[in-house]
């Protein structure tokens, strides 16, 4: 049995050749390569997972992570995104307060000339969420520090980190305050809505309304003085 083992062994280190028969004569059929042993396995193993290692290397950043995809953005572009959504968010808003306000004044004045002219005032409240943004548009505007030039390379500069931060926030700033300025809009069109057509009815009913009115106006203040506090925390470093 060991004279058997050591050939088998033998013959698992060296090529071996297998002959047929044929009509024509015998011929070779092919050769088997030596049987690949323990340590043989092991280094082509070592060797897969090193070239897996420099394949993941090679790939993008952007390739395999979504926070990357937003780390490439250009914290210019954050910031200016942000003041486009305080300023359209907010206009989006008042006009959608205006819409309601505004068709149901006309419509309920047919009846009732009287309520046109006081119930302009719910006009105004929904035009000032309009003026909330564009206040924060111009603070955020000025808030931006324009560099030479800005590339990100594998170890950041702190005024690139810096700059970065500051993109992130003016985007943060934007959405607070247009979605604060957008559902104020709403909340002050449907209740002077409701304001001009209580008053086509009952006169009475006009200051009650107004007074809804007012508080459903704060909600954009509420939103402005917050952006503001957000807006002090981006500082664009002058490079």
């Amino acid at each position: 049995s060991s004279h058997l083992g050591s050939s088998i062994h033998r013959l698992a280190q060296e090529k071996v050749v297998f002959f047929v028969r044929t009509p024509r004569g015998v011929g070779a059929l092919g050769e088997m390569s030596p049987v690949p042993t323990v340590d043989m396995a092991h280094h082509h193993t070592h060797e897969h997972a090193a070239t897996a290692v420099v394949a993941a290397a090679a790939r993008h950043c952007y390739e395999t992570s979504y926070l990357c995809v937003f780390e490439a953005v250009s914290p210019y572009m954050w910031s200016y995104m942000g003041i486009a959504f305080a300023l359209g968010i907010s206009v989006i808003g008042a006009a959608w307060g205006i819409f309601l306000t505004g068709s149901s004044i006309v419509g309920g004045g047919i009846k009732a000339p009287r309520i046109s002219s006081k119930n302009l005032v719910s006009i105004i409240f929904c035009e000032a969420v309009a003026i909330y943004g564009v206040i924060m548009a111009i603070i955020m505007a000025n808030k931006i520090e324009g560099s030479l030039i800005f590339e990100v390379t594998s170890k950041l500069e702190p005024w690139q980190a810096q700059t970065m931060v500051s993109g992130w926030c003016l985007f943060a700033v934007g959405l607070s305050v247009g979605f604060s300025n957008l559902f104020c809009g709403v909340c002050v069109g449907v209740s002077g809505s409701g304001c001009a057509l209580a008053d086509a009815q009952k006169p009475e009913m006009f200051v009650k309304m107004l007074i809804v009115e007012i508080f459903g106006s704060a909600l954009g203040l509420f939103g402005v003085i917050v952006g503001i506090i957000q807006a002090n925390g981006a500082a664009f470093p002058k490079h």
